[in-house]
């Protein structure tokens, strides 16, 4: 069946389709990772995005449930080169189409993403409508583009409800490895033995839990599960709050410290969250934010936000530690940053910038026990190089 994909600015796109058969309009984003599909497709901070992929094929491993960073499929839509019919990996549970089927996704597959690519890169981000119509009508769909916008999509993604999660307790109760971890040869060769079909997700272990005892607040406002994965791996015990949880409640439950997770929108939406946020700061409870909870804590304490040209989406960003020099290599999902023209240096000052484009991807906080980072140190998908940032929070957490 023919798909077409049909630009704000007027350009239109021939393809085929996949997925399911219905018309969606969205912003189109492009993410730049060569691996890791599930864990974009299931990032919550994709929600009124369509994502078209530059890695020309995708669905070649399937699809393994294990690796999903929340409960569903958020990418309104997907935008591919070619997509793999027939994959191969030992722990595929389903293929791509039958992943979009499942979750009642729309997608294209079969157009140049490079000419994609390089045009939202000239002009910049568009909002765009994926249709199987062979006789749409560009007078009555241009208009309909120029008006979309994600809207308030926060409080779509988060949690309903209050959630706990034990930290881990001792080595020995854990399987194969993941992240910064210890890596086990025994245990990982015992697991490529057993019957995958019925295998458990096990959290990563850390070398040293060094959060072990430690009581941390998630915020939730579209948080990737290695997030708090990357905590409890850590022994820390995590609280998962939703969104739009007053800070009363969160500062009642006396945490050692406040995580802030990322998440999808325009901060400049979340108001009623900013306003939170504030109250968080004015405390002495330490704080960690990552990508969407960065620009609220700007947000929150007078800095600006604006809108990128077309975002920084992928698993291969390098980003600079103004402090020691040292340049990582991460993962980043976001079409927002903060703007260092209008932060007050009394109150913050830069930490990590973007080594490509020089934009902000991290803060410090005067005074406070607080520091944000626009990027994933959490990854998944994409480098590990910056994990140790949840290392260096957990020591904040205890030396307070």
């Amino acid at each position: 069946m023919n798909a077409y994909l049909i630009l704000e600015d007027g350009t239109v796109f021939k393809g085929k389709h996949i997925g399911v058969d219905k018309d969606v309009i969205s912003e189109i984003v492009f993410n730049t990772s060569m691996a890791g599909y599930t864990e974009v497709f299931t990032d919550p901070s994709y929600a009124g995005q369509a994502v078209c992929m530059t890695y020309p094929l995708i669905g070649n491993y399937g699809v393994c449930l294990d690796d999903m960073e929340s409960d569903n499929f958020w990418p309104d839509a997907i935008i591919i080169r070619e997509m793999s019919r027939i994959p191969s990996n030992f722990r595929c549970d389903m293929t791509l189409q039958q992943f979009m089927e499942k979750y009642n996704v729309p997608g294209i597959e079969g157009i140049d993403t490079r000419a994609l690519v390089r045009l939202l890169r000239e002009k910049g981000t568009m909002n765009g409508m994926i249709t199987t119509n062979d006789n749409y009508n560009l007078d009555e769909i241009l208009p309909k583009l120029k008006e979309y916008t994600c809207g308030k999509v926060v409080e779509k993604v988060t949690c309903k409800e209050k959630k706990f999660i034990k930290g881990v307790s001792s080595l020995e109760e854990n399987g194969p490895l993941s992240g910064s971890a210890v890596f086990n040869k025994e245990d990982y060769e015992k697991d490529l033995a057993g019957d995958h079909s019925k295998r458990e997700k096990r959290p990563a272990i850390v070398k040293e839990l060094n959060g072990k005892g430690l009581k941390i607040a998630l915020m939730d406002f579209g948080a990737k599960k290695n997030i708090a994965d990357s905590l409890v791996a850590r022994g820390c015990d995590v609280t998962i709050y939703p969104a739009l949880t007053k800070a009363e409640e969160i500062l009642k439950d006396a945490p050692d410290g406040i995580m802030l997770s990322n998440g999808p929108g325009d901060p400049k939406e979340c108001t009623e969250i900013i306003k939170e946020i504030k109250k968080l700061y004015d405390s002495e409870t330490p704080i960690f934010a990552i990508c969407l909870g960065h620009q609220l804590m700007g947000l929150a304490t007078g800095a600006d936000t604006f809108k990128m040209k077309y975002g920084h989406r992928g698993g291969n960003h390098p980003v600079k530690d103004l402090e020691t020099g040292r340049v990582y290599i991460s993962s980043q999902n976001h079409g927002y940053v903060v703007d260092m023209d209008k932060l007050d240096p009394n109150v913050a000052k830069a930490a990590f910038i973007n080594v490509n484009d020089k934009t902000n991807e991290g803060l410090a906080y005067v005074g406070k026990n607080i520091f944000t980072v626009q990027f994933h140190p959490e990854a998944c998908p994409g480098p590990q190089d910056s994990s140790y940032l949840f290392d260096r929070f957990i020591n904040m957490c205890r030396n307070k």
